[in-house]
C-alpha cells in the first residue's frame, strides 16, 4: 500500500517562527528601499513591480494546482512573493513588461518548482532569472534611467509610462547607465580613474541612492537598515553579510593601494550596485547556503570573493548574481567538509575518550 507523503506540516507545538512569519518581516525589510525605487523612478518602475509579483503569484498558483498541492498554504507563506519581489528589485526598472513576465515564470517554475518547491531548488530563483534574463536580451536588461522621481515636471505621467513598459515609447530622453557600468568602461578605455569616479560616483549619493541602476541599486542605506534589522530579529544570521562585505572590502583596499589610478576603493563597492541587497536579502536564502555558522562564513567569502572579480575583471560590471549562483552550487560541498560537531564526537565524528570508554563498558 503506498501512503503519499503529507503536503504540510502536521499540527505540533512549535515557537512563533515559521516561513510565512520570516517572509513578511524579509519584505518588511525590503519596504522602505522598494518604496523610495519607486518614487526615484515613477509610474514604469511601479507598473513593472506590479506585473513581476502578479507573474510570479500565478505561477506558483498554477504550478501548485498541476501537482494537486493545496494552494492556500503555500501561496500563504509568501516566498513566491518574496521571489518576484527581489527580481524586480534586480531589473531596470524601466523595462519592459515582458521582462517581467518572462523573469517572473523562470524563477518560478523553472529554478523552483522543477526541483520540487519551497525548500528544495539548489540555486536562488530570483537570482536564476536574472541571468538568464540577461543573457538572452542584454539590451533590455542594460538599458537603465537617470532618476526622475514620481511628481517632478520630468516624470512620465500613467499614460506615458504604459507605453513606456509596452515597449513603444523611447526611453532616450531619460537614459542613463550605473555607476559601475561607467566606471568599468571608462577604465576599459585607458581613462584613470580618478576623473572617472569624480564625475560618476559620489559617495553621499550612492548611499542615499541619488543615481541610477535597478531598483535594488538605489538606497545602499536603507537597505543596510533593513538588513541590520532581519539580523536582530534573527531571520538572517549576521555570518553570511560580515564574511561577503568584509572580503569585499579588503579585496578593494588592497587592490586599491597596489594600484589607486586602476582599482576604486571599499566605499565604491560595498556602497555601488546590489551590495548591500545580494549581502542581506540575496545570499542568504537558508534554501541555498550552507546551515553551519563556518559554513555560512565560506560561503559569504565566497560571494564577496567572486563579486570582486567578476565587477574587476571579467565581462559584466555587476557580478552580485553569477557569485550568489556559483557559490549556490559551491554549498553542498560546503556542508559536507564543514559539519557541526555532534556531542561525544570530534569534528570528524571519532568518539572522545570518555565516550569510548562508555561504549566500551556497553
Amino acid at each position: 500500500m503506498h501512503i503519499a507523503p503529507p503536503a504540510i506540516a502536521g499540527p505540533f507545538v512549535h515557537g512563533g517562527a515559521s516561513i510565512a512569519r520570516d517572509m513578511r518581516l524579509v519584505m518588511l525589510a525590503l519596504l522602505p528601499a522598494t518604496l523610495f525605487g519607486l518614487w526615484q523612478f515613477g509610474w514604469p518602475a511601479l507598473l513593472l513591480f506590479a506585473i513581476t509579483l502578479a507573474t510570479v503569484v500565478v505561477t506558483e498558483a498554477l504550478c501548485l494546482w498541476l501537482a494537486g498541492r493545496p494552494l492556500r498554504p503555500f501561496l500563504g507563506d509568501g516566498s513566491a512573493l518574496l521571489t518576484g519581489w527581489l527580481l524586480a528589485l534586480s531589473l531596470p526598472p524601466w523595462a519592459p513588461w515582458w521582462i517581467g513576465v518572462i523573469g517572473g515564470v523562470i524563477a518560478i517554475l523553472i529554478a523552483k518548482q522543477v526541483f520540487g518547491g519551497i525548500g528544495q531548488n539548489p540555486f536562488n530563483p530570483a537570482m536564476v532569472a536574472r541571468v538568464a534574463l540577461l543573457i538572452a536580451f542584454p539590451v533590455e536588461m542594460t538599458s537603465f534611467v537617470a532618476p526622475v522621481p514620481l511628481g517632478s515636471d520630468a516624470a512620465p505621467g500613467l499614460g506615458e509610462a504604459l507605453a513606456i513598459v509596452q515597449g513603444g515609447a523611447p526611453i532616450d530622453a531619460y537614459s542613463g547607465a550605473t555607476t559601475l557600468g561607467v566606471v568599468r568602461t571608462a577604465l576599459d578605455q585607458g581613462e584613470t580613474l580618478g576623473g572617472v569616479l569624480g564625475a560618476s560616483f559620489a559617495p553621499l549619493e550612492a548611499a542615499l541612492g541619488l543615481h541610477g541602476g535597478s531598483l535594488g541599486e538605489t538606497s545602499a542605506l536603507l537597505l543596510l537598515l533593513g538588513g541590520l534589522g532581519l539580523i536582530l530579529t534573527r531571520v538572517i544570521g549576521w555570518q553570511i553579510p560580515a564574511a561577503m562585505l568584509g572580503t569585499l572590502a579588503l579585496l578593494a583596499t588592497v587592490m586599491h593601494i597596489h594600484d589607486p589610478t586602476q582599482y576604486p576603493d571599499a566605499t565604491y563597492h560595498l556602497l555601488g550596485g546590489a551590495t548591500m541587497l545580494g549581502a542581506f536579502f540575496i545570499a542568504t536564502d537558508p534554501t541555498t547556503s550552507p546551515v553551519t555558522m563556518r559554513g555560512r562564513l565560506i560561503f559569504g567569502a565566497g560571494c564577496g570573493l567572486l563579486i570582486y572579480v567578476i565587477r574587476t575583471w571579467a565581462g559584466y560590471p555587476e557580478g552580485v548574481a553569477f557569485a550568489v549562483l556559483l557559490m549556490n552550487a559551491c554549498t553542498p560541498v560546503i556542508d559536507h567538509y564543514v559539519r557541526p560537531r555532534i556531542h561525544g564526537r570530534d569534528r570528524r565524528g571519532r568518539a572522545l575518550i570518555g565516550a569510548e570508554t562508555l561504549e566500551t563498558r556497553r
